[in-house]
């Protein structure tokens, strides 16, 4: 069999081994879930009422902060998701199965590629539950066009592209899945240093660059836009670059760390 079918094949087969390993060991994917729907529920309605009157809508009150938080808490799901993700993949290179792999007559990156796959197959699945729950509460996009819904859909998928190569890498680098786990907080944590909760022009002038130059504000920017019919100005573009290069950074990243790893 040439190269590439054999490396769909091995691919599809690694893709199905890590959904089952999803589905019968949730606990994880769970934990990492209610981290976002928490968040969002903490915000709506213990500082909704606050918040909305720094965002320079205090006559919408709770309603006009659920609009404003839910493009940042989708972005955060899937920061939570991929976390998991490194987890499983250090627990791969730790626990034995890879030396199996090595045994058998299977395309050595199918792998990665089925861990990839599968972590973005979670986080759409994620996202739309997070979503869900945001549409429960009282979120609606009744301005978004199918087009502009479709490009939201696009920039979640290629953001969790880009995410789970980074968290590929780092289960890749870590010791241990305890290590993974660690390593790949910032993935949650930069969300909470973004435009998410509140705009950057409220923060301190000094850490306003932290939050405006880093990848989540340009792409929770891009995704209000196109929900909510705000600016968006270059954020949209931003957002693509972050992505690809995140993308380009992680795969190299974990392809070369995981080539280098004993035949």
């Amino acid at each position: 069999m040439s190269s590439l079918p054999l490396a769909v094949r091995d691919s599809h087969t690694m893709l199905r081994r890590n959904l089952l390993h999803a589905r019968r060991y949730p606990s994880l994917t769970l934990n990492l879930l209610l981290t976002p729907v928490m968040l969002l529920l903490l915000f709506v309605y213990v500082f909704g009422d606050a918040m909305s009157a720094g965002i320079g809508s205090g006559s919408g009150g709770r309603s006009a902060y659920i609009a404003y938080i839910v493009p940042g808490i989708l972005l955060m799901t899937i920061g939570s998701t991929v976390v998991g993700t490194a987890v499983s993949v250090s627990t791969d290179m730790t626990e034995g199965i890879m030396a199996r792999f090595r045994t058998m007559a299977i395309h050595r990156g199918s792998v990665i590629v089925g861990h990839v796959i599968g972590s973005v197959l979670q986080s759409v699945m994620s996202v739309v539950l997070v979503g869900a729950v945001a549409v429960a509460i009282g979120f609606r996009s009744t301005d978004a066009t199918a087009l502009e819904w479709l490009a939201a859909f696009g920039l979640l998928v290629l953001f969790a592209t880009a995410l789970t190569w980074i968290a590929v890498g780092m289960g890749l680098v870590s010791p241990n899945a305890e290590a993974a786990g660690n390593n790949a907080m910032p993935l949650i944590l930069l969300p909470l240093i973004s435009s998410a909760f509140i705009p950057v022009d409220t923060m301190p002038g000094w850490f306003q660059p932290i939050a405006e130059y880093q990848p989540f504000t340009p792409a929770i920017e891009t995704l209000r836009g196109l929900l909510l019919g705000t600016g968006i100005g270059n954020n949209g573009w931003l957002a693509v670059a972050w992505c690809l290069g995140l993308t380009v950074l992680g795969y190299f990243w974990s392809t070369s760390r995981f080539d280098g790893e004993p035949k």
